[in-house]
């Protein structure tokens, strides 16, 4: 008998047919996030920055990951030492500790399996096969964290990675990510750490974006729709610094300890075994993306892009994302999603012939696409320029995947337009601002039919894709230029 026989497959793939809602809640908790207009989506207080003494052996191990992983095959030897520890982990009661130990797990598996790829990626430039068994040292334990904490048994985003990995160096500081470090990392560069730790810098305007949210649900006053978008202008402001942070060059030497299973069958195979767990049948999980975090997927909803998405296999995956964050924020976009499909902004605005409100509603969208369109680039020189390999992180095809929300936004976008010319008093009005994102809409359409273009081509050069960026005025690494 398995000591994990009775956990399956389906304890651990979580239910995001959560119970529907109208109306939201003032705050979504699961005890570690709580989100709301105090917190956002980051945790309720920060991140502890190691394991209890009991643990001591998997906290050398983590603390000197860095290092194991330079040596080949080295890590093998290595996760031999750490004991078992499932009877600490079943009297643990502490969220914190918890989020700790799953943080530390799935660090140490996504380490163990794909230090073959990194080895391979040193010697010619290719990602190659990882392991696919995890011992059961590690497997057992691993996933009873995580199906206390219902989330997969893989490097995550929220509980591991990003937002409950960040240590502040001055602890009365902000988290500006140059206050920051990693309680985990794979490479301890300042490239790893400026890359994920920039994501906790965003995120610590989420509180005020919730709060415009929340507020503007509850009153309707477009002075909240106002306040999301110098929200969301100041987040891409912040956003913009990654190519400060993290220089592109770079990305490689950490990238391929976060790829996922699902969709990297190339590196996978037929999944990953966790031994003694799951009657012994290999598993797949997307890995660690940006494609996470909730900003832009709850700006999405808000605004009404998620009714633009086109039914095609990219919103599939982009569906199937929503499963990977915490079940309190799934809770919370589910339930959003919920009233704001009965009563999307944009049909009430129109209706009321709100032409402030539909401007401001435009420039949330803008910023949203300033956001994507700025990913996009990120995964033109971070990714498209160092290596051939179409996955991204999360299994998703790189070439595609942003391109797809770029042009639900940007049909969005025209929709608001139309709204805003359909509601001009006639016949004494100024239409030179509005002629004037018509005419930027219409830009950004063309910026992106002529990378889809080039993209189409047998050997397209990612150089001129990235050009175009420039030509349209629409170049993101405005302040920051690495070398």
């Amino acid at each position: 008998m398995f000591y994990l026989d009775n956990i399956t497959s389906k304890d651990l793939k979580i239910n995001i047919n959560i119970k529907k809602d109208k109306m939201l809640k003032s705050s979504y908790t699961d005890g570690f996030f709580n989100v709301s207009k105090e917190n956002g989506f980051l945790p309720i207080k920060n991140p502890i920055e190691t394991l209890p003494d009991q643990y001591s052996d998997l906290q050398n191990f983590i603390n000197n990951l860095p290092i194991i992983i330079k040596l080949p095959n080295q890590i093998v030897k290595e996760i031999t030492l750490i004991p078992d520890y499932k009877n600490y982990i079943e009297k643990e009661n502490d969220i914190f500790i918890l989020q700790a130990l799953y943080r530390a797990y799935t660090f140490l598996s996504s380490a163990y399996t794909l230090e073959l790829s990194y080895q391979n990626f040193i010697k010619n430039g290719k990602y190659g096969k990882a392991r696919t068994i995890i011992p059961k040292n590690i497997s057992i334990p691993l996933c009873l964290i995580s199906k206390r904490l219902n989330v997969y048994p893989w490097l995550d985003y929220h509980y591991s990675y990003s937002l409950g990995n960040y240590i502040k160096k001055d602890p009365l500081g902000d988290l500006n990510w140059k206050n920051l470090k990693m309680a985990c990392s794979f490479t301890n560069t300042s490239d790893e750490t400026g890359f994920i730790m920039l994501h906790v810098y965003i995120n610590e305007l989420s509180p005020l974006l919730i709060e415009s949210v929340l507020n503007y649900t509850q009153t309707n006053c477009i002075e909240h729709l106002k306040s999301s978008y110098e929200v969301m202008k100041n987040i891409n402001n912040r956003r913009r610094e990654m190519w400060e942070a993290s220089n592109h060059k770079n990305y490689n030497d950490f990238r391929i300890f976060i790829m996922g299973i699902k969709g990297n069958e190339e590196i996978f195979d037929d999944g990953v075994l966790y031994e003694n767990c799951f009657d012994n049948i290999p598993q797949k999980y997307r890995g660690q993306t940006g494609a996470q975090d909730n900003i832009i997927p709850t700006m999405d909803i808000f605004t009404g892009i998620v009714d633009y998405y086109p039914s095609n296999k990219l919103t599939e995956y982009l569906l199937d994302l929503r499963s990977y964050r915490p079940i309190c924020i799934q809770e919370f976009l589910n339930d959003l999603r919920e009233h704001y499909k009965h009563n999307p902004i944009i049909k009430k605005l129109s209706d009321e012939k709100n032409i402030k409100g539909l401007m401001y509603l435009y420039q949330i969208s803008n910023e949203i696409y300033f956001f994507r369109n700025g990913h996009w680039q990120f995964v033109q020189k971070y990714i498209m320029e160092n290596t051939d390999y179409i996955n991204a992180t999360g299994g998703t095809p790189v070439t595609s995947w942003l391109i797809n929300q770029i042009e639900a936004v940007l049909k969005f976008q025209k929709d608001i337009i139309f709204s805003i010319y359909d509601s001009l008093p006639h016949p004494y009005y100024d239409i030179s601002d509005i002629n004037k994102i018509h005419d930027e809409n219409s830009l950004k359409i063309n910026l992106l039919l002529e990378q889809t273009n080039e993209l189409n081509k047998l050997n397209y050069n990612i150089e001129t894709i990235y050009l175009k960026n420039i030509q349209a005025n629409l170049e993101d690494m405005t302040n920051f230029k690495t070398s």
